[in-house]
């Protein structure tokens, strides 16, 4: 999309951060290949990448009504594989420490920081990458936002936390142990860092979206919804029983399955607006019947891509739909909370243009 107002210029501060927290996480990855030589590094690197095309693509698909800026996903995946995984670390074992240096039995040392220390360490680090993008509140419109920066977050923190087990697995056990614990956090439980720092992310986007009182404890509410997930699935790991893990992991699903019906509500209820603010722009000449009854659901418009595609239209119809889903986001955000009208103007005189230059069919 080439209208200015389209998107945010990246500020300086997101671009030293996606740098510095990417290489991190290369350093990161750079250690565990000196530490567990070629071979090991490379089975679990690629036991700890395989899903990661899938899990990104279902993430995604969350956002395609109105997609992200690229920029910020990346910052968000990155800062997880980076600063959030060696601080999370560094300040888990700081805090083990001190319960060791407390008289504490190793075992309850190891518990207390698999099931406590590591869920409120990671959450908060996690969480804070969303506090860092979110108060960019332009790019903020719902809660669906707010579960697709945190699953960023959550996955590329999972992905190099990943590689380090399938590491240390394949160096005590061989290849196999690799492989079984693949099987565990790779493919029956892969979801489960971007479902835990979700609840952050719904607790920050409800914060920035809402105009109630109090909506701001939904922050607090939230990391306290991922830490108590976290250290479920943690504690239910720590006690060995199939039975405990399963009733941990049915927990985890119901949250994803809510998870699913938050975004599923609001791209409906964003359907909706755009069935009910487009009309008023037909006498543009930039919007038809035809193109109202193409907007307003998903399948049309899925539709209208393909036949674009085929006919070489394919990035024009991507941007009309864009920029029409944008100008209807405009007029929720003025809805929610007044403009300024000279404001107001130019970002939709924006989002018009774009259509414009679009709309060539």
């Amino acid at each position: 999309m080439t209208a200015p107002l389209l998107a945010q210029r990246p500020s300086k501060a997101l671009l030293i951060g996606l740098v510095a927290s990417g290489l991190i996480a290369l350093i990161v990855l750079a250690l565990m290949l000196y530490a567990g030589g070629p071979v090991g590094f490379g089975l679990s690197a690629l036991l700890g990448l395989a899903p990661l095309p899938v899990l990104l693509a279902a993430v995604l698909s969350l956002d395609r009504l109105e997609p992200e800026p690229k920029l910020n996903l990346a910052f968000a995946f990155v800062w997880g594989a980076g600063v959030a995984i060696v601080a999370g670390i560094a300040l888990t074992l700081a805090g083990q420490e001190l319960f060791s240096r407390a008289g504490y039995a190793a075992s309850t040392v190891k518990d207390v920081g698999s099931v406590v220390l590591a869920p409120v360490i990671e959450e908060a680090l996690k969480g804070s990458a969303l506090l860092l993008l979110l108060r960019r509140r332009a790019e903020i419109d719902g809660l669906t936002d707010g579960i697709v920066y945190a699953s960023m977050t959550g996955l590329g923190f999972a992905t190099v936390e990943n590689v380090g087990y399938y590491l240390l697995a394949f160096g005590e056990d061989g290849p196999g142990a690799a492989v079984q614990l693949f099987v565990m956090r790779g493919l029956i439980d892969p979801l489960g860092h971007p479902i835990y720092t979700s609840m952050i992310g719904l607790g920050i986007a409800y914060a920035l979206t809402r105009g109630t009182p109090g909506r701001y404890a939904a922050i607090p509410l939230g990391y306290l919804g991922a830490v108590v997930l976290h250290g479920l699935w943690n504690g239910a790991a720590t006690t060995g029983s199939l039975n405990v893990l399963g009733g941990a992991y049915l927990v985890i699903m119901v949250a994803l399955i809510a998870l699913i019906v938050v975004t599923v509500n609001e791209r409906r209820h964003l359907i909706a607006r755009m069935a009910h603010y487009l009309p008023a722009y037909r006498q543009t000449g930039l919007i038809s019947d035809a193109d109202l009854r193409m907007l307003t659901t998903l399948s049309t418009r899925k539709t209208a891509r393909r036949w674009a595609r085929g006919v070489g239209l394919g990035r024009a119809m991507s941007d009309y739909q864009h920029a029409a889903t944008e100008l209807t986001m405009l007029h929720v955000r003025a809805e929610r909370k007044p403009m300024d009208p000279a404001r107001f103007a130019a970002e939709r005189d924006a989002y018009l243009a774009a259509m414009a230059r679009s709309r060539r069919w």
